[in-house]
């Protein structure tokens, strides 16, 4: 879906002129940008929440040369999802589906 396809859906729903509905999807995000540029976090619930993350400094490597190059911290933008749409996109998970990522079983020894 594009910006164009939006407006056209909200102004369709709402009954407002095509113009007028890409004012309303304008101002908003407009406001979701001031907010992040604040730093605040941005709550649709139960649709899902806009934040600012900080990325560290770090070391990377130019691909044309190889040569290390140093990436400066900085803030980006993130999303993350609600429950309500989470299960809409991808259902609910099973109960024997838990997120087993990052643990580390420890081997017996004898």
């Amino acid at each position: 879906m594009t910006k164009a396809d939006l407006i056209d859906a909200v102004a369709g729903e709402v009954e407002i002129s095509k113009r007028q509905a890409g004012e309303v999807v304008d101002l908003i995000l407009e406001e979701i940008k001031t907010a992040l540029q604040k730093g605040d976090r941005v709550a649709l619930t139960p649709f899902g929440s806009f934040v600012v993350r900080s990325r560290k400094a770090r070391e990377g490597r130019n691909p044309k040369t190889g040569e290390k190059i140093k990436i400066a911290a900085r803030k980006v933008p993130a999303f993350v999802a609600g429950k309500s749409l989470k299960d809409a996109v991808g259902g609910t998970r099973s109960s024997g589906a838990k997120k087993t990522a990052g643990k580390k079983k420890s081997a017996k020894r004898k």
